[in-house]
């Protein structure tokens, strides 16, 4: 059902009613990469729509599976569909006020550079390990002075006293850095979705303080 225009403005500032303005101004003002749409990567989105970042851009080129819903931003209907269309479909459900940027496409080191150039900062949402440390590898390399937020070790469940940030250089990683995915061990989302949050809160600070706002 749409909304009339003037309900439209008077629902966006109820939508961020009670927030710190200077704060809401410098996350509208921001760009956030995100490069994966799976479980980390749809989570985060959803997370950094609704703290009010102005514009996501999300590539990955996977679709839908029945085996997702258990721990992605996904629906049934939705199953077959690319993730990156589905999750802007979602995201706009949840904030149509931000702007989203999709790219259905592999990301590889020649497209990382012109998909991601826009974003203050990037972060990392793949499952492969090669995956993970190509995108570091060539984030750095192009925007040496952009932040990067990756996840390592997140599999199974429990284990909330483990889970830690750590910063090396622009690198931050999320995560307790030591499990890793087996038939015994898959992601759950309890444990995936506390990750995706660590990088989503990571990104809103980041960018608070690269806009000059004192928190």
């Amino acid at each position: 059902m749409a909304v009339p225009e003037m309900e439209a403005k008077k629902l966006e500032k109820l939508f961020f009613a009670k927030r710190d303005l200077n704060v809401l101004a410098a996350l509208s003002q921001s760009t956030v990469g995100i490069a994966g749409a799976g479980g980390l990567g749809s989570n985060a989105a959803v997370l950094l729509a609704r703290a009010g970042v102005g514009r996501l851009i999300v590539a990955d080129f996977d679709v839908v599976e029945p085996s997702d819903l258990n721990r992605q931003f996904y629906f049934l209907d939705q199953i077959g569909q690319p993730k990156v269309l589905a999750l802007e479909e979602n995201l706009k459900k949840v904030n149509p006020y931000s702007t989203y940027e999709m790219h259905n496409v592999r990301i590889t080191p020649d497209n990382v550079k012109a998909i991601f150039s826009p974003a203050d900062l990037l972060i990392e949402a793949f499952d492969s390990a090669d995956q993970k440390q190509m995108l570091i590898d060539q984030w750095l390399t192009h925007f040496p002075d952009k932040p990067i937020i990756a996840a390592s070790g997140l599999a199974g469940f429990g284990g909330n006293n483990k889970l830690r940030q750590r910063k090396l250089g622009n690198l931050y990683i999320c995560g307790d850095e030591a499990s890793e995915c087996d038939e015994c061990t898959a992601p759950m989302a309890p444990r995936i979705t506390v990750v995706a949050a660590m990088q989503a809160n990571l990104a809103v600070e980041l960018l608070v303080k690269l806009k000059g706002v004192s928190p």
